[in-house]
């Protein structure tokens, strides 16, 4: 076990048994025209913590450890988009619709690339989630079982939405959960000061926060 300094105590990850998650660093998200710019989000603020999530990855790739990326991606035909998440809110653009990077949030299109700073490798595994949580509709959880993966670190975008509902489902499926708190960001700051409160609350009732300095720490040695 790798001890790593964290909220609300100390984590410990398995080596053997680890996975990184990083949550929805596309395009759609993180650039202007995409679907987080049409809602009238900030992007930039999602933007400035690729480096972070860049020196997380290289952490992870340094160790041969397993790296998964999701990416929130409906089918051309919409079949998987529930009409409610469709039509709610007030987008300049729906989902399914031509944005400046192409259908926004549609599988295949352009904006629905992960940032070419963060682009998967070679063997990384990518999941194309219809949901907010990265375990409906995706068969993600029987793929971790085969791979032995009891613990999961947490990165990407956003963290009250996605990243939180990824972390939840996870806890409730017993995996040993950490989110990396520089590697995660949402459009309001108060929502990730708010939800990061949430996830360490009560002994951890989802899971550990820690900043990637504590990680790099603590496998100097590894």
């Amino acid at each position: 076990m790798i001890e790593i300094a964290a909220r609300p105590y100390n984590y410990n990850l398995d080596p053997a048994h680890t996975a990184l998650v990083v949550i929805d660093m596309q395009r759609d998200f993180i650039e202007p025209g995409g679907f987080g710019d049409s809602l009238g989000n900030d992007v930039a603020r999602l933007a400035a913590i690729i480096p972070t999530v860049a020196g997380l990855l290289a952490l992870f790739r340094h160790q041969s450890w397993p790296v998964i990326h999701t990416r929130e991606a409906h089918r051309p035909d919409l079949s998987d988009c529930p009409p409610s998440k469709i039509v709610r809110g007030n987008p300049s653009l729906h989902i399914g619709e031509t944005g400046a990077m192409g259908r926004l949030l549609v599988a295949g299109e352009p904006g629905n690339q992960i940032v070419d700073a963060l682009a998967p490798l070679d063997g990384e595994l990518v999941i194309d989630k219809p949901g907010k949580g990265m375990f409906w509709a995706t068969g993600l959880h029987e793929r971790l079982q085969a791979m032995g993966i009891t613990h999961l670190v947490f990165a990407g975008v956003t963290t009250e939405v996605c990243v939180q509902t990824s972390m939840r489902e996870a806890n409730d499926r017993g995996y040993e959960c950490l989110l990396v708190e520089d590697a995660t960001e949402s459009y309001f700051a108060a929502f990730k000061g708010a939800t990061i409160e949430m996830i360490v609350a009560q002994g951890g009732i989802v899971g550990w926060v820690a900043p990637l300095s504590a990680l790099e720490k603590a496998m100097t040695h590894v």
